[in-house]
């Protein structure tokens, strides 16, 4: 009898620990958590879960965040081998520079680093001229591969992101960008890298990438910065976790790169949270010394 009622005592304890458990987790979950950016959302690559947004889904101007989608363009329809020669547009353009000159015989692999490492405008108006034949023609492949990606909130004038009324983007949008921009080997090389010499691939020049975000977080791998002064300082990151990728995006965020650690951090904290393992509770074991009890109830006819 000792032991039933022992046993009894052992399952109540254990109930109202599960349930102090489910009031932690649901408190957590509750908890406000809020970053200094305008717009901000993280997303698991592989599921697209969305882990924290902050205005994720408003259309805002993004800036360079669109080299994004001109990246993946290029890698889709170009042969990286290929060069292409540098005309006047792409070397008078304002903003961010690599510097080509006109006239420069340039691969398209290397516009490639010029405009993911440097944030090339120059690189970017190159790459739209010799794929789309104009920047109007390169932005009409934007907007179709866009939709075809399914990014409802966004609409693009530009393969470089220079302030216009017209070209525009979400977080939530930009996020599933980059999903798909971190599926191809070569987006990857580029955006999560931080120094090519020019004797590697036979380039004209050597290239480092402006993203600090590479030193800053254990296990980044990319991907872009962006800034104009209506988009504000931006940055499109990933990180990878535990053989997982994490998609973070802040927009018109002043400590981009402090910012975006503090949501990285947050992520983890929630899927440390999540992942504990709980063992399963023997509430109630066979043994000898329960049968023993039972015996005293029996009834003997």
């Amino acid at each position: 009898m000792k032991n039933i009622i022992k046993k009894i005592v052992v399952y109540i304890i254990t109930i109202m620990m599960l349930l102090n458990f489910s009031i932690i987790e649901i408190s957590a979950r509750e908890k406000v958590f809020k970053v200094n950016a305008h717009n901000a959302l993280a997303l698991d690559r592989s599921t697209k879960e969305v882990l924290f947004e902050q205005n994720g889904y408003d259309i805002v101007p993004m800036a360079s965040t669109t080299k994004i989608l001109t990246a993946l363009i290029t890698i889709e329809r170009g042969d990286l081998d290929k060069t292409f020669t540098i005309g006047k547009n792409a070397s008078s353009v304002r903003g961010s520079k690599v510097g080509y000159k006109a006239g420069e015989e340039i691969a398209i692999k290397e516009l490639l680093y010029g405009l993911l490492y440097k944030s090339g405008n120059d690189a970017a108006i190159a790459l739209a001229e010799g794929i789309g034949g104009s920047v109007e023609g390169f932005a009409g492949i934007m907007n179709h591969y866009a939709r075809s990606l399914g990014l409802l909130d966004s609409h693009f004038e530009s393969p470089h992101g220079l302030d216009s009324s017209q070209h525009y983007s979400s977080a939530y949008d930009l996020a599933l960008l980059t999903a798909k921009g971190m599926e191809y080997d070569q987006f990857r090389e580029v955006v999560g890298t931080k120094e090519i010499k020019k004797e590697v691939y036979k380039f004209t020049r050597d290239y480092n990438n402006i993203n600090k975000i590479l030193w800053k977080i254990e296990g980044a791998n990319g991907v872009k910065t962006g800034y104009t002064g209506q988009a504000g300082k931006c940055l499109v990151s990933s990180i990878n976790r535990n053989g997982k990728d994490i998609i973070i995006v802040v927009l018109d965020c002043p400590g981009r790169w402090d910012e975006t650690e503090k949501i990285y951090k947050h992520i983890e904290d929630i899927m440390t949270f999540n992942t504990i393992k709980r063992e399963p509770i023997n509430l109630v074991e066979e043994d000898d010394s329960f049968c023993k009890d039972e015996e005293q109830f029996e009834v003997k006819i």
